[in-house]
């Protein structure tokens, strides 16, 4: 019997269209995992780009290299609302395209150049990658995908930037400078050519009144033929969604705070999201080799800084991988809750070690490691990927790009002033009350998603408004009670 268990589950993989479902999500989620490799690229190159016998005319500055970690995130500050605002114009594919052709360029640029302006000008022409790659993906992953694997589609997103990462790491540690430079350059060129077969989504054609177009698309993402009863049911409601659309208001900003509904649901995805964005894993990230050094002084582990950026990323893709597993069955909510509390403890247990061995009190050095580890795993198994998800499925497609964008420009200057602010906050407050500090940010993202975020699994946005409006009817209810008033709803 355990024999058939594969053949058993390869027929349910393929029952439904799940495998196109999946082939189609890999493909887009390229571009995030080629910008998680850009990102990566710096760790295992800066040594290599600070040698006088390097490949780089000249060594390369401290300064410069802080100005290449910080200046990616500047563009999508501002071009977030572009990237939203050219899916909903020219299409998801389009703008996914756009996204291959800008890292194309910024690769491009220090193959031919690696002095000072090329590297800091290069991370900028990414920063325009970057607002496609959180814009566009969740978007064209919320929009591929059937109800019951949506979650697991969307948390594609975060695992493909962690894969990235690790694959960059490895091939610093194991390739030449020019052929992880080569590498990395012919990933996006090979899916700015395979791409051009893939479909656009079945909700941005009906949005263009193509559909005929999309009952095709919508019948290969569920293996199915154009006259399958469901596959029309599935169509028809799109049309009917888009003609509500057209006989409603144009959506704007106006339109979302004038809903009480949902503007309600717009502050919880921009809480969810800053809540995620500001947790401090970039310092863990940053800190990482510090924690290993420190650890080696107690316990034996000699790892060199190539080996533990691998080590962190094994890490982070394990994360990300149970997220994927996961999340169609513990559900959006309490997954976030748990790897938020998760993250919490483990930022506090980091704090609480340094400032007691800042004090010359002995602690094992395994602590710091461990916490760190579980600070990372948590992280990428639910406190990174399920934002994206919620955010995804609070909104209809009127809106859904909008708040994408927005939420997508304040999370870049969060990530820009993170960077920007670590040495300063570290020479200021210490390593032990910057980790203090994030651990209070993510027990307030866990209360807040026990108390305010609603389940998203499984349901559609109609449902989720409603409980949200359900929500909001309580709470004036109660304030009636509490003013000895009674309304009538």
């Amino acid at each position: 019997m355990r024999a058939l268990l594969p053949f058993r589950w390869f027929a349910r993989f393929q029952d439904g269209g799940l495998a196109n479902q999946f082939l189609m999500a890999l493909m887009v989620t390229i571009p995030v995992m080629n910008f998680g490799m850009l990102m990566g690229w710096q760790s295992p190159m800066t040594p290599i780009l600070q040698d006088p016998e390097g490949p780089a005319p000249e060594p390369i500055s401290d300064d410069t290299i802080s100005w290449m970690a910080s200046v990616t995130f500047i563009p999508p500050i501002f071009c977030g609302f572009l990237a939203g605002d050219l899916a909903d114009r020219w299409g998801r594919k389009i703008t996914t395209m756009l996204t291959s052709l800008m890292l194309v360029i910024s690769w491009v640029i220090t193959l031919f150049s690696l002095r000072p302006w090329a590297l800091i000008t290069s991370r900028a022409v990414a920063g325009l990658a970057c607002a496609g790659c959180y814009v566009v993906t969740p978007l064209y992953l919320k929009e591929i995908a059937s109800d019951n694997v949506r979650g697991a589609l969307g948390s594609l997103f975060i695992l493909s930037q962690n894969l990235g990462y690790l694959i960059v790491y490895v091939a610093g540690d194991v390739f030449s400078f020019a052929a992880v430079m080569w590498m990395c350059t012919a990933v996006p060129v090979l899916h700015l050519i395979a791409f051009l077969a893939m479909p656009e989504t079945p909700v941005f054609l009906v949005k263009q009144g193509k559909f005929k177009e999309a009952r095709a698309v919508l019948a290969w993402l569920r293996k199915t033929t154009v006259e399958d009863k469901n596959l029309q049911e599935a169509v028809q409601q799109l049309e009917r969604e888009e003609e509500l659309a057209k006989s409603m208001q144009k959506a704007s900003w106006k339109s979302i705070v004038k809903d009480k509904t949902t503007f309600k649901a717009f502050r919880i995805s921009l809480n969810v999201m800053l809540s995620q964005e500001t947790c401090g894993y970039l310092v863990v990230l940053m800190y990482a080799g510090s924690i290993f050094e420190q650890a080696s002084e107690s316990i034996s582990l000699k790892l060199s800084p190539n080996k533990q950026t691998i080590v962190v990323g094994v890490i982070q893709l394990l994360g990300s991988i149970v997220a994927s597993c996961i999340v169609e069955k513990t559900g959006r909510k309490w997954l976030l809750a748990g790897t938020s509390f998760a993250t919490g403890l483990s930022m506090l247990s980091l704090g609480a070690w340094f400032y007691i061995t800042s004090a010359a009190v002995w602690l094992p050095g395994w602590l710091p490691v461990l916490a760190m580890c579980l600070c990372i795993f948590a992280d990428a198994a639910g406190y990174q990927p399920v934002p994206y998800v919620i955010t995804s499925e609070l909104f209809s497609f009127q809106h859904r790009g909008m708040v994408t964008s927005f939420v997508s420009s304040l999370d870049a200057l969060s990530d820009f002033l993170q960077t920007k602010a670590y040495d300063p906050l570290l020479k200021l407050l210490g390593i032990h009350w910057v980790f203090i500090m994030f651990s209070a940010v993510c027990f307030f993202g866990t209360l807040y998603t026990i108390l305010y975020v609603p389940e998203t699994k499984d349901r559609t946005v109609e449902e989720i408004h409603a409980i949200l409006e359900d929500g909001r009817k309580k709470e004036k209810r109660k304030g009636n009670v509490e003013t000895g008033k009674e309304t009538r709803l």
